[in-house]
């Protein structure tokens, strides 16, 4: 658009613009009006109105919150002796310290002629383990059902075992060296 285009048409709308001052308090007037009609629409919208947000956020976190302990619920958690019972708690404590000095007499033991016999113990004591772990996923699966307590049980009694065993044939090696080297 030219600018004489807008000359144009302010020239032609020339005396059609209000240019009249507004009385006075004009601005007071109008903002009270406003007020009043700001007060009145206020009230007919909070009494038409129901505020849902507060309510659908209750039921998000009620839905939430369940969902997580249903997902946690059904997460198995592997059980094992201490679980059942007090008293099995104890036994399996007990297993444990046993089991872990008698490995520390074991690896004490080690030299060339024990190492052979001590690797092969430390393998059965690992397949021991690995199937104690399926005695475990075993005994969550039946609901501690008491033939895979005496399982768990046993397999505690196998390792200690093999550890004694072991230890016994470490014993007999010393005296058989002993003797061979007084003989000598």
């Amino acid at each position: 658009m030219n600018k004489d285009d807008l000359n144009n048409i302010f020239n032609s709308l020339k005396g059609q613009f209000d240019i009249e001052a507004p009385n006075t308090n004009h601005e007071q007037r109008f903002l009270e009006k406003l007020k009043a009609n700001e007060n009145g629409s206020t009230s007919v919208k909070k009494q038409t109105r129901f505020n849902w947000k507060p309510l659908l956020a209750t039921a998000a976190a009620i839905v939430i919150c369940f969902s997580v302990f249903i997902t946690l619920k059904q997460q198995p958690k592997t059980l094992d002796l201490a679980n059942v019972s007090p008293e099995l708690s104890e036994t399996q404590d007990f297993f444990t310290v046993t089991i872990e000095n008698e490995l520390k007499k074991l690896n004490q033991e080690r030299s060339p002629l024990t190492e052979q016999i001590i690797n092969d113990a430390l393998a059965q004591i690992q397949l021991l383990e690995t199937d104690y772990q399926n005695l475990k996923t075993d005994l969550t699966e039946s609901g501690k059902n008491q033939r895979v307590i005496y399982a768990m049980i046993s397999n505690f009694q196998n390792r200690i075992d093999i550890l004694n065993h072991v230890l016994e044939q470490i014993d007999a090696i010393k005296t058989k060296k002993n003797e061979f080297t007084n003989t000598l």
